[in-house]
């Protein structure tokens, strides 16, 4: 999936869209997007300016739109917005620094009516940087 077809399963756009390209897709079970870090991006002009670093919140943001889009692509949830409603657990193993590429992938774990969580995990290369459980809600 292209930005394009991104755009048509989550209502968020920039500069709140998180994720440029879904590269793997299994509805309801997992999903792998790709975020490019471009040095311009807006929040490098005030978070760490001299020494920019993407903010945290931000890649936990990602990860949360790519198990959104897993949830909604599938015809049950389709026309619907997924809802971040919880983080667990997350850490933050390393910085990711403008000119990365993240790789956010997101697995769902559990469903339960309009409930869903899941763990997600970005890389840059093959570098762990974030991990979270995180859940929705879809209405």
């Amino acid at each position: 999936m292209n930005k394009i077809d991104v755009k048509s399963i989550l209502p968020h756009r920039d500069p709140f869209l998180f994720v440029d390209e879904v590269l793997e897709l299994e509805p309801l079970k997992k999903a792998v997007g790709l975020k490019l870090i471009h040095p311009d991006l807006d929040f490098f002009k005030g978070h760490f300016p001299g020494k920019p670093v993407m903010p945290g919140v931000l890649i936990i943001e990602a990860l949360a739109q790519v198990g959104a889009i897993a949830l909604l692509s599938d015809d049950a949830y389709k026309g619907k917005i997924a809802y971040f409603t919880g983080i667990e657990k997350a850490k933050f193993r390393k910085s990711v620094l403008p000119g990365d590429t993240l790789i956010l992938k997101c697995e769902i774990t559990r469903l339960r009516g309009n409930f869903g969580f899941g763990e997600g995990k970005a890389y840059v290369g093959d570098e762990l940087v974030c991990e979270a459980l995180i859940s929705f809600a879809v209405n």
